[in-house]
């Protein structure tokens, strides 16, 4: 059975739509995604109504709980503002309850057995959603990996793509769909196949140009939210 692993969408609708229409043209039977809905980018409330459409499986990420924190204390817009943008007030903005009450129910792990297969899905780390596992990660990182009894541990929160076997489970970082940080311009996906359990990572193209607008339009004093997505 073919499943999608994605996350760090942040807003970014374009890039999430060109994803699922591949995911759609690959037979994929279920979407596992590692949270980061929100932040950055404008869109989280289109970003929930694609979800929305498949079987999926979705854990909060930091800029989920980033926005519970800013909702419960509204004198945390200013500082979220200067150093990620407007992207998670606006975004706010277009979020009906139904949306809001989706994210507030995320948990922060999922595990789950699907066509035999025992997945765990996190944010960060298994024992810290807010840790940063890169490719390059500690010996020390992958030990503690390797005692945990899944087949497949999936990540996120970094943006960079990863690939690692630690003891029997495979620990795959599918990339950032919304927002590449490792010099691939596109939307970053994989695709795992859970009777073989054979995994390719994949980008997608898509209209960039419009999402770098909409960045200098709303955030013309961070030049970074447009730069990092045609970064090479």
């Amino acid at each position: 059975m073919s499943i999608a692993l994605l996350g760090d969408i942040h807003g970014n609708a374009a890039a999430l739509r060109a994803v699922l229409l591949q995911a759609a043209k690959n037979e994929v039977q279920a979407l596992f995604v590692t949270g980061d809905l929100v932040g950055y980018y404008y869109r989280p409330d289109e970003v929930i109504e694609q979800l929305s459409m498949w079987e999926s499986f979705t854990v909060r990420g930091n800029h989920e709980n980033m926005l519970f924190s800013a909702i419960a204390s509204p004198e945390r817009w200013k500082d979220i503002g200067l150093c990620y943008g407007s992207g998670l007030q606006r975004g706010l903005s277009c979020m009906s309850d139904r949306h809001l009450d989706f994210l507030a129910r995320l948990p922060e792990q999922v595990t789950i057995d699907f066509d035999g297969c025992r997945i765990l899905i996190v944010h960060g780390a298994p024992w810290d959603a807010d840790e940063y596992i890169y490719p390059d990660a500690s010996e020390d990182v992958w030990s503690g990996f390797a005692t945990l009894s899944y087949d497949l541990v999936i990540t996120g929160h970094t943006h960079y793509r990863m690939h690692k076997q630690a003891g029997s489970a495979l620990i795959l970082n599918p990339g950032s769909v919304g927002q590449p940080r490792d010099g691939l311009q596109g939307a970053s996906w994989a695709l795992f196949d859970t009777a073989t359990r054979y995994c390719t990572h994949h980008i997608e193209t898509y209209d960039i140009a419009s999402v770098i607008a909409e960045a200098q339009l709303n955030d013309p004093q961070l030049p970074y939210l447009q730069e990092v997505l045609t970064r090479q």
